[in-house]
């Protein structure tokens, strides 16, 4: 974590990043957590009284699930309540009752209690666990309440483990309980509870019995009592925080104490750390945060000091801490700033034994703490031995930068040959003006060393060839020292600030660069489509950061598999050796970086980390040992690409997901559509069919010759209509599969609609068809047989939903580039909502049981049939509805000619 105090709001204005959380939070639900130390507190009790208390004051209170567990107490509590009932899941041959997630969404209820946060849900429900259903229900802005037992939170599991020797299979994680609204703390005496447990009030007397042997000791109970104190007060430390941030009220408040440790990069580094924690120790596990704060002004640390200050940062981080990475020019500003703003309350730095001189300047930092402190409190760590400075062994000489001395030598000779003209030229020309911009020059372009050189050349230059006595480097008068001091003041103030400048210019091109690289990867792993394009993306980003391979693991089945590996390894995974593998099966499993430069497996060759994404781990990213510092700058930015690279691989997951889902829902839509026009659509023929074959068998013999030819057309007609069904089944099936051949030929679409139309005559019933037909019309390119059947489709359409005695007209017509079919009926018409989706699959204008009771009765699948079959083609097709005395339908179908005719020949 990084901060820079020029981002900080004024003292005074609330934080923006505080008052955005506000905001967020204010569109959800708000969570209330009765928490206590053990089962049989009373947590369920007391939400049911301060539900009914609620209640009584008229707000719509629903109990989503509450575990009574047999207590009478408990149960009187429900009497006057809304329950809502629970689901049925039925899973291992098991049926479970389970609460109705999707019922309570419906019932919006203003508050819902939902008891035991960290109970794990039937398999087959939405969620595992029902802390997931809850965030479900506030985002949805229903209010929750409900209860949780210290022990089930996730980061206390091993301590709960080594407390009472059982461990927690059922865990909550810490953040869950973080983004409370409200924590109530159900607490009470480790007697009570035990006498309650004898009495029968939270277990029956054996389980009671061996409950008070086991688990419910006083020594297991009094730590967790003690946990579930301290958890209380650090969420209730936490939400005074976030609400002085909001409000923009400066701390400290001393309501909880907060540790910040300032640690550099030198021996002392590490002690501050432990003693950070022996602090915190002692404050009650007080929060403590490790800062190291870095100025831009200066150039970087060597890499002893940088390496002293990871090892610390690290160390901060094994022992429990925080950490944090400043950025400012003056360190005391930013210190405390960004205590204020998270309500420090102990300061703890360190001074070593060669401070006395920055003591008496008054720049030591303690003394400046001490001056800006308004309310914490100082403590001041003094070195022991030699833990103030380094190890001196073997001190690197400085490299002489001969070009810069270079340089500032050439600026005074050109300087000396102006000099010389003009002093040859002029009579009185002020000289030394012109030494005065070569030491400059020097100073803005290499700094202070090369311009202190360039300043006492200049002047001994100056001083020989052009001040009295000349020639000579004696001093003749008082001004001449006077330009002496000017010069050497000159290098000293152009080359520190020239430096500095320098200095920050590097500072800004890294941070620049790093920008630019976090840009770019994430521009690469958005356009990245799929998880093993995504994983590649990310392999060859994280292997151009740090400059070594980098190999991308990806769970498959539960196992880490091979995914990406960079650069030019196309197979990495083969190389990597067995201790490698086991390093990132730790940190898949685990969720910790292992393997190099860390506390699991370090003789590993790589190092693992977790590429953890929002709530779900996605895969483990791993880099060549030895390429990256820890802490470094670099690691940084590469533990950011792999956050990105982690959202970007969840983000695939849930697209492919998505797609993945939309196909299963476009597919059991067709599935139960096809199934409920099967049953519906198809019964009837067959049924027909099947009782008139019948009917033919029994009683052939007795039946009159017209009887029986009559059952022998209604089996053939019914058969006819049941082929069509399966036709039109089959054909939407080609559509769809793409298995669709077009036989086209130059046709003439007028013997195509009689075709069509007299294939329909025999089922008009009454009805009148009309042909409209001009005497010439040009050829178009087309399939005649799929043309004439979706003719024959829009003409039953077009008969099924007209009364008897309508006129249905068949016309066709040109322009200059299409040849175009008009099939007209006089029905109800189509609905304006519903023109456009008049050709989807299985959609009817109506129930069959609404339709005429002549008409053939079709699966819904006419219309799209002719959709595709037009489409295919290479034509259009189209609804107008109503289009005479607000009824009546027209189909249209446009086909493109070959050649547009002229329009002087339309």
């Amino acid at each position: 974590m990084a901060g820079d105090p020029s981002s900080y709001p004024e003292r005074g204005r609330p934080d923006p990043e505080a008052l955005l959380a506000a905001a967020n939070k204010a569109r959800r639900g708000r969570l209330k957590v009765f928490l206590g130390m053990a089962p049989g507190v009373g947590k369920t009790y007391e939400m049911l009284r301060a539900a009914r208390r609620r209640k009584a004051e008229g707000l719509d209170v629903l109990v989503g699930v509450v575990e009574t567990h047999g207590r009478r107490e408990t149960e009187s509590l429900l009497r006057g309540l809304d329950v809502l009932p629970r689901r049925p899941v039925d899973s291992r041959g098991r049926s479970y009752l389970e609460f109705d997630l999707d019922a309570a969404l419906e019932r919006r209820p203003r508050l819902l209690l939902v008891d035991e946060y960290a109970h794990s849900n039937a398999p087959g429900s939405r969620h595992p666990k029902r802390w997931q259903d809850v965030e479900e229900i506030l985002a949805a802005g229903i209010d929750v309440w409900t209860t949780l037992n210290v022990q089930h939170l996730e980061s206390l599991v091993d301590v709960v483990l080594r407390i009472t020797g059982a461990r927690q299979r059922e865990t909550v994680p810490d953040s869950a309980l973080a983004r409370a609204d409200d924590i109530e703390l159900i607490d009470i005496t480790p007697d009570e509870l035990r006498e309650r447990m004898a009495a029968g009030k939270v277990y029956v007397p054996e389980t009671a019995r061996l409950a008070s042997e086991n688990f419910f000791r006083i020594e297991n109970l009094t730590a967790l009592r003690e946990l579930a104190l301290r958890r209380a007060a650090q969420t209730v430390d936490d939400q005074l925080v976030a609400a002085m941030r909001e409000k923009g009220v400066e701390g400290p408040w001393a309501a909880g104490e907060r540790i910040l440790v300032l640690a550099g990069g030198d021996g002392m580094a590490a002690g501050l750390v432990r003693a950070g924690r022996r602090l915190s120790d002692m404050m009650m596990d007080a929060p403590w945060t490790v800062a190291h704060v870095e100025r831009p002004d200066r150039p970087p640390p060597p890499e002893a000091a940088a390496a002293r200050t990871r090892e610390a940062l690290k160390l901060a981080e094994q022992l429990g801490g925080s950490t944090v990475v400043l950025t400012g020019t003056d360190v005391v500003a930013t210190v405390m700033a960004w205590a204020r703003r998270n309500n420090v309350t102990q300061i703890v730095i360190g001074k070593s034994k060669d401070s006395r001189w920055r003591e008496l300047t008054g720049r030591s930092l303690a003394a400046a703490l001490l001056r800006e402190a308004r309310g914490q409190a100082i403590h001041v760590v003094t070195g022991a031995g030699g833990e103030g400075t380094s190890e001196p062994s073997a001190p690197k000489p400085r490299r002489f930068d001969w070009p810069a001395y270079l340089t500032g030598g050439g600026f005074v000779a050109a300087a000396s040959l102006v000099a010389w003209a003009l002093d040859t030229a002029f009579d009185r020309v002020e000289l030394g003006m012109i030494y005065l911009a070569a030491v400059l020059a020097a100073g803005v372009m290499h700094g202070l060393r090369p311009a202190l050189a360039a300043a006492t050349a200049a002047f001994l230059v100056y001083n020989y060839f052009f001040l009295a006595p000349r020639y000579s480097l004696a001093i003749g008068s008082p001004t001449d020292v006077l330009t002496l001091i000017v010069f050497w003041a000159v290098a000293l103030a152009t080359g520190g600030l020239a430096g500095r400048v320098r200095d920050q210019a590097l500072g800004s091109q890294r941070r620049a660069a790093s920008v630019t690289s976090l840009l770019a990867a994430s521009r690469t792993l958005s356009a990245a489509s799929g998880k093993a394009a995504v994983a590649q993306a990310l392999a060859e980003q994280a292997a151009a950061a740090s400059g070594a391979r980098a190999v991308v693991f990806l769970p498959v089945d539960g196992e880490l598999a091979p995914a990406a590996g960079a650069p030019d390894m196309q197979s990495p995974w083969v190389d990597l050796g067995t201790a490698p593998m086991a390093a990132a099966r730790w940190a898949w499993e685990k969720g910790e970086p292992a393997g190099a430069g860390t506390g699991t497996l370090p003789q590993a060759a790589w190092t693992f980390w977790p590429l953890e994404g929002l709530g779900a781990r996605a895969g483990v990213a791993g880099i060549e040992a030895g390429a990256l510092a820890g802490g470094s700058d670099e690691e940084r930015l590469l533990l950011a690409l792999l956050d990105q690279g982690a959202v970007a691989l969840q983000r695939a997951e849930l697209a492919a997901g998505a797609v993945e889902a939309e196909a299963l829902r476009r597919s059991d839509r067709f599935r139960n559509a096809l199934l409920n026009s099967i049953s519906h659509d198809l019964r009837t023929p067959l049924t027909t069919v099947l009782g008139a074959a019948t009917t033919l068998i029994d009683y052939g013999e007795k039946l009159a010759p017209p009887a029986r030819a009559d059952l022998a057309v209604g089996i053939k007609e019914e058969a006819e209509r049941l082929n069509g069904y399966v036709a039109n089944l089959l054909d939407m099936t080609r559509i769809e599969g793409g298995g669709l051949k077009l036989r086209t030929d130059w046709i003439d679409v007028r013997d195509v609609l009689a075709a069509a139309a007299d294939r329909v005559t025999r089922r008009l019933e009454g009805r009148v068809l009309v042909r409209d037909f001009p005497e010439t019309l040009s050829l178009v390119q087309a399939d005649p047989s799929l043309l004439e059947q979706v003719a024959v489709n829009i003409l039953e359409n077009a008969i099924a939903y007209s009364p008897a005695g309508a006129r249905i007209e068949v016309a066709a017509y040109e322009d200059r580039a299409h040849v175009v079919i008009s099939i007209e009926d006089e029905g109800r018409g189509i609905p304006p909502a519903d023109l456009l989706r008049v050709f989807e699959k299985f959609r009817r204008l109506q129930d069959p049981s609404d339709r005429s009771p002549n008409a053939s009765q079709g699966v819904g699948l006419g219309l799209a049939i002719a959709k595709g079959f037009v489409e295919a083609m290479g034509g259009r097709i189209a609804a107008a509805s109503p289009i005479h005395d607000g009824k009546g339908t027209r189909m249209l179908i446009s086909l493109p000619k070959g050649v547009p005719t002229p329009h002087h020949l339309l």
